[in-house]
């Protein structure tokens, strides 16, 4: 983890989730000069974001700048061509078994959403700007995570100096940088229409953002392949509203 050159620019992967921005103020408390942070920005649409509205408020109205002003950190905003709509209804090629069929939702292994509105647009970006160090947000306690990201250009300040999952949020709390998207109990973020979140993380996607939902609805209909593996958007929301409605029921006086 800290085999990294001396002349390599340091760059901090950052998502504005408490992990990654944790990672940049430890570095920068011991004394690392940070040249930029990389932000990939995914879009659903060409008008809505990735992000938890609340999330994107915060990534471009506060934090943004925060890093800039108090840190010296300019950040990077890297983004693909083509959204999770556009590759929704991109269709399969000649030489596919597939042929003329449209993508519809990533599969749970291989899927093409990481590879095309994330990982691409980060190699680009890196090809552009040479060899460099990756400052990287994960916490000294995740063990699983700290074993596939441990490589020769990344850098690890939480592991390194022991900082949990629990510290970071604490740190960022501290200096004003905790995103509002973790209220009410919210441990992680991620695209709000991932299709690996938990069961829990939907029925609040259905119940607190229902504009989002009725888009996965519509995607829904016209999708070749369920949104997980088992269950599609339609067999989730039939089931959130059964259990809304023996909730109703048990609360009547």
């Amino acid at each position: 983890m800290e085999n990294i050159s001396e002349n390599k620019k340091l760059v901090a992967s950052c998502s504005f989730g408490k992990d990654s921005l944790a990672a940049i103020i430890v570095a920068k408390e011991h004394g690392l000069r940070i040249e930029e942070a990389v932000y990939c920005r995914i879009m659903f649409d060409k008008n809505i974001s990735a992000e938890f509205p609340e999330h994107e408020e915060f990534i471009h109205g506060k934090a943004i700048p925060i890093l800039e002003k108090r840190y010296g950190i300019k950040t990077t905003i890297v983004q693909s061509g083509k959204t999770y709509c556009d590759q929704f209804f991109s269709t399969y090629g000649e030489n596919s078994r597939k042929k003329g069929e449209i993508y519809g939702f990533p599969m749970r292994l291989g899927a093409w959403c990481n590879d095309r509105l994330k990982v691409n647009p980060i190699k680009k970006w890196q090809k552009e700007i040479g060899e460099c160090t990756a400052i990287v947000g994960i916490a000294a306690d995740e063990t699983a995570r700290i074993n596939r990201k441990t490589e020769r250009n990344n850098m690890l300040p939480l592991v390194k100096y022991g900082i949990t999952e629990t510290d970071a949020f604490d740190i960022c709390k501290r200096e004003d940088l905790l995103s509002p998207a973790y209220s009410r109990g919210r441990k992680r973020l991620g695209c709000w229409f991932c299709h690996n979140q938990r069961i829990g993380e939907l029925r609040r996607l259905r119940r607190e953002y229902p504009h989002l939902w009725n888009r996965l609805l519509l995607l829904d209909e016209v999708s070749p392949c369920k949104f997980t593996t088992r269950s599609t958007v339609k067999q989730f929301d039939e089931r959130f509203e059964k259990e809304d409605l023996q909730l109703r029921i048990e609360e009547k006086p």
